[in-house]
């Protein structure tokens, strides 16, 4: 399953799916940077050679311009072209506090079908707070979840900690012990006494005017 899928990661996605349809062949670093609005080709570099880690694209062998996206039904959602879904608005979640419930109980939320793998419950929460911004997950942000009560290192969990907060946290074990470790290095890592994870999060929406 691919890793979670960043603001900034996706729009290279995106114009890259876009560029592709159209031309039938990959943009070079410095169209993708034009189009995205990163002033430096490292940048870029940077973000491509994230998406071939997580599993998003590959480059193909013997031609350095061509990078193929691995997922049919990704690319499909990216033009626009695969059916979105609603997913249950479940509330929001803030560091150190109590998952707070939505004010609405039957609220939604529409995302593209391809974010999850259908597989397991999905749901949506709202962040609050700025623990995961080196993360790209921002005060604001809508983050769909996959119910999964098992996580692996560098997942980005939902888990109720200690039995009476909710966080969410990148999850790490460390010598045995679980950590739970913010995107921010202003703030501490959780040494949880006790831990239930309740999901695990599979990308995030941002409702921007100028988003895109």
């Amino acid at each position: 399953m691919p890793g979670v899928l960043y603001r900034k990661e996706r729009q290279v996605l995106e114009f890259l799916a876009q560029f592709q349809k159209q031309y039938g062949y990959s943009p070079t670093l410095s169209e993708i940077a034009q189009a995205t609005g990163h002033r430096s080709n490292s940048t870029v570099h940077t973000l491509i050679r994230s998406l071939v880690e997580k599993g998003y694209v590959q480059k193909v062998d013997g031609n350095t311009r061509v990078l193929k996206i691995l997922d049919e039904k990704m690319t499909s959602g990216l033009l626009g072209t695969q059916p979105s879904i609603e997913l249950p608005l479940m509330g929001y979640i803030a560091a150190g506090s109590p998952l707070e419930p939505h004010t609405d109980p039957n609220a939604t939320f529409q995302i593209s079908a391809s974010m999850i793998s259908g597989k397991k419950t999905a749901y949506v929460l709202q962040v609050k707070g700025q623990s995961m911004i080196e993360d790209g997950i921002y005060d604001g942000d809508f983050v769909v979840i996959e119910k999964s009560e098992i996580a692996e290192n560098g997942d980005i969990v939902v888990a109720l900690v200690d039995d009476n907060m909710a966080t969410l946290k990148k999850f790490y074990k460390e010598g045995g012990q679980v950590v739970l470790r913010p995107a921010n290095a202003s703030m501490d890592p959780i040494y949880p006494k006790s831990l239930k994870i309740q999901g695990i999060a599979v990308g995030i929406v941002r409702k921007f005017k100028n988003y895109y």
